[in-house]
């Protein structure tokens, strides 16, 4: 058995406790952690192990926490960044499982967020939004559910009209082949392709045409 003999504030963290047995530095905790314990304390080997695993679990959480409140983060993302900073499966286990529960993670919730961050900010294809995704950890019926309503259409015109702005000068033929590369190359399917580059191109034909029937107004006044 050992004594608490000190149990003082860290003098760089105030929410952590620096623990002293029997005169001499064990441990530092986390405040949650140490707020039951107090000076002229017994505490046994197995009583020690489990404070450092309940400040573990703390870390883990405050960790977890923090990349959360950047932007919502899927339960995949969360473990990978838990195990990659070297906590125990335990440990990610029990933190994920607090989180579930207050439902700071949600695959489904997040999934839905991604999709729309994507289609106001980066619209892509389905194809595209699916790997994403898929490379964030989210299962495929939760995937399946946040791309029901994306409209492929939409984005590939907002990306496309902005890419076509490069292009205008090129004859018919060759504006289509530029266009159509890229719109493949970002995972839209042929038949959205095909309208996409067709309705952009009747655009820019009749913005062109009305240009050109435009009077000439110079020197008038």
């Amino acid at each position: 058995m050992a004594i608490i003999t000190e149990i003082k504030n860290q003098k760089r963290n105030a929410d952590r406790f620096n623990v002293y047995l029997d005169g001499e530095f064990a441990l530092g905790l986390a405040a949650s952690v140490a707020a039951g314990l107090r000076v002229g304390q017994n505490l046994s080997p197995v009583e020690i192990v489990a404070l450092q695993q309940q400040d573990d679990v703390e870390k883990a959480k405050n960790s977890a926490s923090q990349l959360i409140a950047r932007r919502p983060r899927s339960e995949a993302e969360i473990e990978r960044s838990l195990r990659k900073k070297g906590f125990d499966d335990p440990v990610i286990e029990q933190v994920i499982a607090r989180l579930l529960e207050v439902d700071l993670l949600n695959d489904t919730e997040f999934a839905a967020y991604w999709v729309e961050q994507r289609e106001v900010f980066r619209p892509r294809s389905k194809l595209a939004l699916r790997l994403e995704l898929q490379q964030k950890g989210v299962g495929r019926t939760v995937i399946d559910t946040a791309l029901n309503n994306v409209n492929e259409e939409s984005a590939a015109r907002h990306v496309g009209q902005k890419q076509a702005t490069r292009w205008t000068q090129l004859p018919e033929d060759e504006f289509r082949v530029k266009l159509g590369s890229f719109l493949q190359r970002r995972g839209f399917p042929y038949d959205v392709i095909k309208i996409t580059i067709d309705d952009i191109w009747q655009t820019l034909s009749e913005e062109e045409h009305f240009d050109h029937c435009r009077p000439d107004n110079e020197g008038v006044g």
